[in-house]
């Protein structure tokens, strides 16, 4: 009769799918056990987003079955726990992958992504925070429907200090800071980069964030002070970038990889958003091929993503009925398999280097 340890060694060395490594190398296999003629295998994904997961679960049934015939039962029970290489603990955050979501210029709805992002990280079971950076056009609280001011609170510091804590807004179980719950809707905010970083400091190192699996930073246009600030404070699990199909915008995309490589911050991949009649179609893929980065997927243009955002109900784009719901998980879940797949490859975070 097979042990334990015989099927242990089995999915030790089965490749998986995704990943392309044996599950011993990906800490993917938790345990196996025997009762007479039934094995229980315990699988933990590195995140709540991977694909497939009755598929997978197939193969392994089929992967002991085939060398261990004397089983008359094989159950796969996977769970998740979002794996992170501790993005914000340089600055004392408890968030396991902070992710920029940034564009060489404005007006290609990288803010909508941003917000979508966040929305489509949650359905798929994972705490997420939304941090609005873009502080000269804070459209993050307007598309969350999100009104009110932060509230502050005073907890004890590990050395015994009594310390002010900001207490982001909530909502829809996502916890959301912005500077545009600081200024009135129709207040222009004129900083010059000294007061942008402090701005950004006490967002991220005096929030009370607590534990998240994916902070989401809506980043402003272009690449200035911000992601620079950024960079340097965290360690960022990665970036997205948001293009619209036409050229103009894919060249300017294509001068953010290059800030935010020069940086040695990974490029998650490339979003095409507004998708369609009116700008086109492909031109992000396109570009992607050529820079070398992956296609994340894209968003159509579509009348209910403008509806929606124009409302405060950015949310409801992942609901049943929305015609961009398909294409919002799907580039959520490539998202979060790009960072898992990063992990995989490299546990250590990048080192920050101006060049």
């Amino acid at each position: 009769m097979s042990t334990s340890a015989d099927v242990e060694s089995t999915l030790g060395a089965f490749v998986d799918p995704q990943f392309e490594i044996p599950l011993s190398q990906a800490k993917m296999l938790k345990g196996v056990t025997v009762e007479g003629a039934k094995a229980t295998v315990k699988i933990e994904l590195p995140t709540p987003a991977y694909p497939n997961q009755e598929q997978l679960k197939e193969s392994l049934q089929s992967a002991v079955r085939e060398k261990h015939a004397d089983f008359e039962q094989v159950d796969v029970e996977i769970t998740s726990v979002v794996r992170g290489k501790e993005s914000g603990a340089k600055v004392g955050l408890k968030v396991k992958n902070v992710i920029a979501v940034g564009s060489g210029k404005g007006g290609v709805g990288k803010s909508t992504v941003a917000a979508s992002l966040a929305y489509g990280l949650k359905h798929l079971g994972a705490s997420v925070g939304l941090m609005d950076a873009d502080v000269y056009g804070p459209s993050v609280p307007h598309l969350l429907g999100a009104t009110g001011q932060p509230a502050m609170r005073q907890i004890q510091a590990p050395d015994g200090r009594t310390i002010e804590r900001i207490v982001p807004i909530e909502v829809d179980g996502i916890k959301l800071m912005s500077m545009g719950f600081m200024v009135g809707e129709d207040q222009a905010i004129v900083w010059r980069g000294p007061m942008l970083h402090k701005a950004l400091s006490q967002f991220l190192q005096q929030t009370e964030w607590g534990e998240l699996d994916y902070l989401v930073v809506d980043m402003p246009p272009g690449t200035g002070d911000v992601a620079l600030t950024l960079s340097q404070m965290v360690q960022l699990a990665g970036a997205v970038i948001v293009c619209t199909p036409q050229k103009i915008a894919l060249l300017d995309a294509g001068k953010a990889i290059s800030m935010f490589q020069t940086v040695k911050i990974p490029i998650l991949g490339m979003v095409e958003n507004m998708t369609g009649d009116i700008f086109g179609r492909g031109g992000a893929k396109t570009k992607a091929e050529e820079m070398g980065v992956a296609f994340l997927g894209e968003i159509p243009s579509a009348s209910d993503v403008r509806i929606k955002g124009d409302e405060g109900k950015i949310s409801a784009l992942v609901d049943e009925e929305s015609s961009a719901r398909e294409a919002i998980l799907e580039i959520s879940s490539n998202v979060a398999m790009r960072i898992a797949k990063e992990i995989m490859k490299n546990p250590t975070m990048p080192t920050l280097e101006i060049l």
